[in-house]
């Protein structure tokens, strides 16, 4: 029986100055996205990606439309060298998007366009603060929250995995369920540096505004299963996905649920497509058993094409 692949792609805080310029080097479907997204974008992703400078790489404007293009060029470095075709795609929060396009729900000029618009209007809202909690229970999340509630609005931004979770809204409330969390019996509370509550409720202006972009977006139905951040629920429907997109920027990740639901349904290999290996190390702590394998430079590619060979005996 052929084993069952999903492709992951990365969300932000995975990008470094210098991502994707051997990729874009030694493959002519790297370069070419590459080049697609400097033209299609009006400015040099590729200078931002390969050059920085990393205080602007930071910026949610520039983060987001570089990931994308990053982890694209690098999914398409990969169908040039071995054809696989996936059982399920999915994205860690922007990383949702190169899975669209992996699965043929939209284009790469959209794909750009669209990440670019929701990195505007994401990083034009402000206010509010973010925090990862390392090994808290459940039950401690569920107190914490409502009695940090008290203070101000809080809610779960990313079920990352068992062992992680982030959360996000007022910055009282959070700095609160920090304090709660640690006294309950959490590892560590780690502020993270962003500009404002991603995937709460003070990005739902933010969602409304690019739910009127959507609309005019051309999307087909996925060709592969998608499973989406919002439910952790494989989506194929091209209506679906003009919902959950803009829905997505105020809504949790259900990180932990999407590996979940893929290993439960046979997923042996997972592979992380894009810079950096967040993701894999999620996976260690939510599918142990499973095998992953990274793309962020020539190197991963090269060892990975060899593994699928091996483990799937991949065309060429």
């Amino acid at each position: 029986m052929t084993k069952k692949v999903a492709f992951l792609f990365p969300g932000q805080g995975s990008q470094s100055v210098g991502m994707g310029k051997d990729l874009y080097e030694n493959s002519a479907s790297a370069k070419k996205v590459f080049d697609t997204a400097d033209e299609v974008l009006g400015k040099s992703v590729t200078t931002m990606c390969f050059e920085g400078p990393e205080d602007a790489l930071k910026q949610t404007v520039n983060t987001q439309p570089s990931i994308v293009t990053m982890s694209i060029a690098a999914l398409e470095a990969l169908r040039e060298s071995c054809e696989v075709k996936p059982a399920y795609v999915a994205g860690h929060s922007l990383g949702e998007y190169c899975a669209m396009y992996a699965a043929g729900v939209m284009s790469l000029e959209d794909t750009l366009k669209a990440i670019q618009k929701r990195a505007d209007l994401m990083g034009a809202t402000h206010g509010g603060a973010m925090s990862a909690i390392l090994n808290a229970s459940e039950e401690a999340l569920k107190e914490s929250l409502k009695e940090a509630s008290e203070v101000g609005y809080v809610d779960v931004a990313n079920y990352n995995s068992p062992a992680q979770v982030v959360i996000t809204g007022d910055e009282a409330a959070v700095a609160k369920a920090g304090e709660l969390l640690l006294a309950k019996g959490a590892r560590r509370v780690v502020p993270l540096p962003v500009s404002g509550a991603f995937h709460s409720k003070f990005m739902e202006p933010a969602g409304k505004e690019f739910e009127s972009f959507v609309s005019g977006l051309s999307l087909n139905n996925a060709e592969i299963s998608v499973i989406t951040n919002v439910d952790a629920t494989p989506t194929t429907s091209a209506d679906e996905f003009r919902t959950k997109m803009p829905k997505q920027i105020y809504s949790s990740v259900h990180w932990t649920q999407t590996i979940q639901k893929m290993a439960a349904d046979g997923v042996e290999i997972f592979v992380e497509i894009g810079p950096g290996k967040v993701l894999a190390g999620l996976n260690k702590k939510i599918a142990p058993e499973a095998k992953v394998f990274n793309i962020f430079d020539k190197a991963s590619l090269d060892a990975t094409v060899e593994a699928l060979k091996s483990e799937l005996m991949c065309g060429v």
